[in-house]
Parts: structure tokens; C-alpha cells; sequence
């Protein structure tokens, strides 16, 4: 009677494996070509191993590329979108899910709208308000337009609701303690989940945002690395060598920091869904 349930599980577990395999090949290729020369590279068949060509491929990279100023105004753009957003979202998930005011289910429903509208839409808008604004080329285009996003306020309001009770915020009320007090002190730190949860997502679509420096940055200088890497390719003479290691650095931090919060981003998008 157990003969198949031990071939089902097996045959799960081999399906589970080889979907594995395959996700995380190009990621394995992506590290053993940051190590190979062009030439290895266009061999048949292609390597498959590490080389000794990575410090060659980095020279080149730095040649072509002020990448250690890319990474770093990757680092800074990605950082001030994540604290923006978290305080933001917070604030309007609290605000939604706790207070009573005007047009209040108007209003979320306008902001959960907003999430139907295709990415693309926005790139002419966007382009003419940054102008309007002087902020062509500068980086504050990339993390203020997207600061309240409506994900993350989605995410914020559901928590709250589920997590935040309403009787500890009619007293703090009661005691004379302020709103913002009442979120700063109270409601804040009961959404830890859902902030590290939310802090993740903006970081990492921070880090990979490459249409948003595409529309307002004019400066190699100022690129961040998504723009910068993809500046290195060219129809008849690309260093892929060193394309693949800028990538390899690049996606080291994201790996670094899944592998340490995939239980934190898997717990917080849960954590509100049962009240």
C-alpha cells in the first residue's frame, strides 16, 4: 500500500529537483563565464567549469565602465527607494486600515486602480514631469515617484487590519498620545514582519530597475548598474567576459540577502492573509 505513495513522493521530488536545476543554471553559467575569456566563452562546447580570466574580465570591466561609481549609486538609489517606501506605505497602511475619514474606501480603491495600469504607460509621463522639474539626470527621479507605491500600501493596510488591534489604539488615544505618536510608537513596531517583508521587494526591484535610469539618466557617470551593464553591449564587440562578471557582482547582494530573508519575505506576506 505504500509502494505508490514512495513513487509519488519520488517522482515529486525529481520533478521539484530538475525545475530546480534549471532555475538556477543560468546563474551557475552566469559565475563560471565571469571567469572565462570571450574566446572560451564562444567555444563549443562551452565551458563548464570556473576559468582564470575573472581579474582580466574585472580590468576590463573598469575600463569600459566607472562601475564602482554604478554599484555605488545603485546602492544609494536602492536604499533611499527601500526607506522611502517603508515609511510612506506604512504610513498610508495605517492611515486606511485604522482611521475613519472621508472617502476613504474611494480613496483605496483609486490607489488599488493604479496597480492595473501597465508599466510602460508611465514612461512618457514620468519623462515630462521629471523635466518639469529639473530632475533629468539626477537620481531623486528614481526613488520619489515610486515612494508610495500601491503594493506596498495593499500589503501595510492588510497587516495592520489583521495584526494592529483596534482597542490598544482607542487607548493609546485616550492616554493624549498623538497619531503620529500612536504609529510611531504603537503601530510601527507591531508591523516588523510586514515591513521587512516590504523592505525586501522595494530593494531588490530597486536594484533591478533598469526602465526608470533608461528614461531620466543621460550621464554614463551617473548610471545605475542595470543601465551601466547593458551600456557595455554592442552588436559586433561585446566583452561578455566582463559583462558577466559586472553581473555576477551585481547579483551577489541579491542572493546574499534572499538566501538570509526568504523565511522574513515568506512570513510577512502570509502573516496578514488569517486573522
Amino acid at each position: 500500500m505504500n509502494a505508490p505513495k514512495t513513487i509519488g513522493t519520488w517522482a515529486a521530488y525529481a520533478t521539484v529537483g530538475a525545475g530546480a536545476l534549471v532555475m538556477l543554471a543560468p546563474f551557475y553559467f552566469m559565475f563560471v563565464f565571469a571567469t572565462q575569456s570571450r574566446s572560451e566563452i564562444y567555444s563549443l562546447p562551452p565551458p563548464l567549469w570556473f576559468g582564470d580570466d575573472l581579474l582580466l574580465n574585472l580590468q576590463i570591466l573598469t575600463e569600459r565602465l566607472p562601475f564602482w561609481r554604478n554599484l555605488g549609486w545603485s546602492v544609494y538609489v536602492a536604499l533611499a527607494s527601500t526607506a522611502l517606501t517603508l515609511l510612506f506605505c506604512s504610513m498610508a497602511g495605517y492611515a486606511f486600515a485604522l482611521m475613519e475619514f472621508r472617502f476613504k474606501n474611494a480613496l483605496f480603491t483609486l490607489v488599488m486602480a493604479t496597480m492595473l495600469l501597465p508599466s510602460f504607460m508611465n514612461m512618457i509621463p514620468t519623462f515630462l514631469i521629471m523635466d518639469a522639474l529639473g530632475w533629468i539626470d539626477q537620481h531623486r527621479a528614481l526613488y520619489i515617484p515610486g515612494a508610495a507605491s500601491a503594493f506596498g500600501i495593499f500589503l501595510m493596510r492588510q497587516f495592520a487590519a489583521a495584526s494592529v488591534p483596534k482597542d490598544l489604539i482607542e487607548a493609546a488615544r485616550l492616554d493624549g498620545c498623538g497619531e503620529f505618536g500612536i504609529y510611531w510608537r504603537i503601530v510601527l513596531p507591531l508591523m516588523k514582519p510586514a515591513l521587512g517583508t516590504l523592505g525586501l521587494v522595494s530593494f531588490i526591484a530597486s536594484w533591478n530597475n533598469f526602465i526608470g535610469p533608461l528614461v531620466v539618466m543621460r550621464n554614463a557617470d551617473n548610471y545605475t548598474l542595470p543601465l551601466a551593464l547593458r551600456s557595455l553591449q554592442s552588436p559586433v564587440n561585446t566583452e561578455w567576459g566582463a559583462l558577466m562578471t559586472g553581473s555576477a557582482i551585481a547579483t551577489l547582494p541579491l542572493l546574499v540577502l534572499f538566501v538570509l530573508c526568504s523565511r522574513q519575505l515568506i512570513a510577512g506576506l502570509t502573516s496578514g492573509a488569517v486573522k
